[in-house]
């Protein structure tokens, strides 16, 4: 009886006209069986509801091409995510756009291997605080590929993946967000070969509190291009990103155990590579679990190249900066927050044309005039260390 339903719904969709698209992929959605493909069909296709996946296993669901097979939210009437796929394993995406989703545009969760590959998610308006937050947004996931995927105009982060394990970003690119790319307490995550650009911030490695996976480790970042992320931030009120400084390259925040080599980071007017505490946010913190420092981090090898300007000004932290180096802002800032119970903290060793400075927050920063009258330290001497944590890019 079940494969007779299964046959008739079949023989309806075959029959279904292109306005009927929505109702088509939804209810395939909901009969596929382990194997199956599902092909979004060429053309511009109007959807005004979230498309739900929960619970199914080993399914390909294909488009013609990023610019031919296009899912429109524009005008979205129900749900908060464009595509929600939860509670599954060994799901691929390939070959289509997600475009204006009301929320964010694929949202994955609690899915054990998820492949997003040539996806476009796009917010078409330009950016806006409007946008939904995320493009492709896997959290608490395990076994993520994100590949040959473009992520353009989302209000947090443009290609996220948070509190999961066993990440492979790379060959992608991300522009015009508030964040290109964001790593978010996750574990095991290699990036690279990828295009950040023209988005507030590059690339992020953030560990928050309050959150169910409480700590990130093994994060690598390499062989990226980092560049012209000068974006104005245009993140909602209350968002954690609506902090970063239009202008940064790359900003590791409170995470532990990051590796940044091999980049290309250049023209990011304000920062080229910032390792910060959770301190800086000035947030308040009530999770006891939480860990506010940073902890063994490792920068090497990276070319830094940055026009001289002044960093933005909108910023407290960018009007010190323009205060203390005029428009020869040091391409490398550290704040100074080590965690006190570790040993290792941050290692610099053989950036290219990379100067330094350490604003040492918790002795510069007693009073708000302190910082304007200290002097921050440019020796990188304490931070000399070797670095042999290069992986290689194997295949996923």
């Amino acid at each position: 009886m079940r494969y007779l339903i299964r046959i008739l719904c079949l023989i309806l969709i075959s029959n279904l006209s292109a306005d009927d698209i929505e109702k088509d992929l939804q209810t395939q959605f909901i009969l596929a069986e382990p194997g199956d493909t599902i092909i979004i069909p060429e053309g511009l296709h109007n959807i005004i509801g979230t498309l739900s996946i929960d619970g199914k296993k080993n399914l390909i669901i294909r488009g013609f091409g990023m610019d031919k097979s296009i899912l429109s939210f524009t005008d979205q009437a129900e749900g908060a995510q464009g595509i929600s796929i939860t509670n599954s394993s060994n799901i691929t995406l390939q070959g289509f756009t997600v475009r204006d989703a009301k929320g964010d545009a694929i949202k994955t969760q609690y899915v054990d291997g998820i492949i997003f590959r040539a996806i476009t998610t796009e917010w078409t308006g330009g950016p806006k605080p409007s946008n939904g937050a995320y493009g492709l947004y896997p959290v608490q996931c395990t076994n993520v590929l994100i590949e040959f995927c473009i992520a353009n105009g989302a209000s947090d982060a443009g290609i996220y993946v948070g509190q999961s394990k066993d990440i492979i970003v790379r060959n992608s690119k991300a522009f015009n967000n508030v964040a290109g790319i964001e790593i978010e307490n996750s574990i095991n995550a290699k990036v690279y070969e990828n295009h950040s650009y023209n988005n507030t911030g590059g690339i992020l490695v953030f560990d928050l509190p309050d959150l169910v996976q409480t700590k990130g480790d093994n994060i690598h970042i390499y062989q990226n291009l980092i560049e012209n992320n000068n974006l104005n931030n245009f993140a909602p009120p209350g968002n954690i990103v609506g902090k970063v400084l239009p202008g940064t390259g790359v900003m590791i925040l409170a995470a532990n155990n990051v590796h940044i080599y091999e980049n290309t980071i250049r023209n990011n007017k304000s920062v080229g590579t910032g390792i910060v505490s959770y301190f800086i946010t000035e947030e308040p913190m009530t999770d006891n679990t939480y860990n506010p420092y940073t902890s063994d981090i490792h920068i090497y090898s990276n070319i830094f190249d940055r026009k001289v300007g002044l960093p933005t000004l909108d910023y407290e932290i960018g009007q010190l900066m323009a205060i203390k180096y005029g428009r020869t802002i040091p391409d490398i800032i550290y704040d100074g927050m080590q965690d006190p119970d570790i040993s290792a903290g941050l290692c610099l060793q053989n950036n290219i044309e990379s100067d330094f400075t350490n604003l040492d927050i918790e002795h510069n920063f007693e009073n708000w005039y302190s910082p304007f009258i200290s002097n921050f330290s440019e020796d990188k001497s304490n931070f000399k260390c070797i670095s042999n944590h290069r992986i290689s890019s194997n295949s996923y």
